[in-house]
């Protein structure tokens, strides 16, 4: 080890060598930063060295060799990009892993234009002086939810937040017991709760939550009733709760705050199409709720946002709130959101041009003439078969509605599916599938056809 130690050359004779030249050359980096890196690869080596940990298995290989070996894979971790596109053939829509919701075509547009360009994000083009960014999309939020008044966030967690540190904080919220979600990562609505300084006050048990409940609760401590859309979960069977319509007289009787956390923001509604029983953010407002939060990137179709829609007086508190800058969202999410919403105007067109409706409400006749036109072209080296099965919406929406599909069950004597598995998740583009019978498993309902021309590149890896 002492003599690859006296074999490691001077950080100068390095700099000189042709594979730095090289690198240096090839690379997007400057001579500076790759000359930090070969410092600290030399550094790192000659640490191994002396702690006896040096991997040499070869006696033969230079030392300049492997240091050079070693800052090319530090190169090609640098220009590869950590967020990473992939091909989703799970079949769950809504996949919280793998993005959310997906934007539709005018939506990109809208996001390149804003970023390629200055905009009019703080600024108001008819008056010629400073503008509020919330009140770019307010009116179209109003629009196509019938509130008096909006504002947008970072996501509706933050929504959540918000509204609770802004109107309940060391005062009481009532919540039932039943409404007391845990959403993905381990957030809780009662440790957001905590967070803004509010006091929980439960009532009613999990499955069970009367009108009397809520009435013995309020206390001149009260703020606000709570009432949170169990959108990731269902309780069937012996079950009672109280809607928001039904609680807006006693609200309104002890001048309380009525909020309701929708979390999926659904503003198409599904049911019409016979699936689930999604609210809409229409109908909460509607039925009386002073407030209203929901997310931008599940059913509405759009990027992650937390969306606060209610009653002006309420929305005007909000927007001065000092939170409301350190919430806020960016010029490129606004522009997604704005031209999201916009496709709403045209109730039949949005189910084709946004690709979040279009996939839920693909047919599995429409998934079966997919497979057919991908399989047309899938090399005889494939063993495949087509079989019945469901998919989900995902993103915490909808745990019990199952979507009809079709699956494309794909193997070869080369490799195990597990293998196939692997392999296809660390390529590029990324394919995420399933593993069904032995055979990898691909649900075209999330599958474009313009991604056929790339998963048939990555199949042909393995033939």
């Amino acid at each position: 080890m002492r003599q690859l130690l006296r074999q490691i050359p001077a950080i100068h004779e390095l700099q000189q060598d042709q594979n730095f030249l090289h690198l240096l050359e090839t690379s997007n980096v400057s001579k500076m930063k790759l000359t930090e890196w070969l410092q600290e690869t030399v550094a790192d080596i000659r640490k191994e060295l002396l702690a006896g940990d040096f991997p040499l298995e070869n006696d033969s290989i230079r030392i300049s060799d492997i240091i050079f070996k070693r800052l090319s894979d530090r190169l090609s971790y640098h220009s590869t990009y950590k967020v990473k596109r992939v091909i989703n053939g799970t079949g769950t829509v809504l996949h919280t892993n793998l993005g959310r919701a997906r934007l539709s075509d005018q939506a990109i547009k809208q996001v390149v234009e804003t970023a390629y360009s200055y905009s009019n994000l703080e600024y108001n083009l008819n008056q010629g002086k400073r503008g509020s960014r919330h009140e770019l999309i307010e009116d179209l939020v109003k629009e196509m939810t019938g509130a008096e008044a909006a504002m947008v966030v970072n996501n509706n967690a933050a929504a959540v937040y918000l509204v609770l540190k802004a109107f309940a904080k060391g005062k009481d919220v009532i919540v039932s017991r039943g409404e007391l979600v845990e959403i993905g990562g381990s957030f809780r609505v009662s440790s957001i709760m905590e967070e803004s300084g509010a006091h929980l006050v439960e009532v009613g048990t999990t499955n069970k939550t009367h009108y009397y409940d809520y009435e013995h609760a309020i206390s001149e401590a009260t703020a606000m009733i709570m009432k949170v859309h169990t959108s990731n979960f269902k309780v069937i069977g012996f079950t009672k709760d109280v809607t928001v319509a039904e609680l807006k007289p006693l609200a309104k009787a002890h001048d309380v705050l009525l909020y309701e956390d929708l979390g999926s923001g659904a503003i198409y509604d599904l049911r019409n199409d016979g699936i689930g029983d999604e609210p809409t953010v229409v109908e909460a407002l509607n039925k009386g709720a002073d407030l209203v939060t929901f997310s931008g990137d599940k059913l509405l179709g759009g990027p992650q946002a937390g969306i606060i829609a209610g009653k002006k007086k309420w929305i005007d508190k909000l927007k001065k709130h000092q939170l409301a800058r350190v919430l806020r969202v960016d010029k490129m999410t606004l522009a997604a959101l704005e031209a999201t919403l916009k496709e709403y105007a045209n109730e039949e067109m949005v189910k084709e041009t946004l690709p979040t409706l279009k996939s839920v409400l693909l047919k599995k006749d429409e998934i079966l003439s997919r497979i057919d036109k991908f399989s047309s072209e899938l090399s005889p080296f494939w063993t495949k078969r087509v079989r019945s099965d469901v998919s989900q919406v995902g993103g915490g929406t909808m745990p019990d509605v199952t979507l009809d599909t079709a699956l494309l069950l794909l193997s070869n004597s080369n490799f195990t599916a597990q293998a196939l598995h692997n392999q296809l998740r660390l390529g590029t583009p990324a394919i995420v599938s399933r593993i069904i019978e032995d055979q990898i498993a691909l649900d075209f309902r999330t599958i474009e056809e313009y991604e056929f021309a790339d998963l048939h590149r990555r199949l042909k890896e393995f033939e």
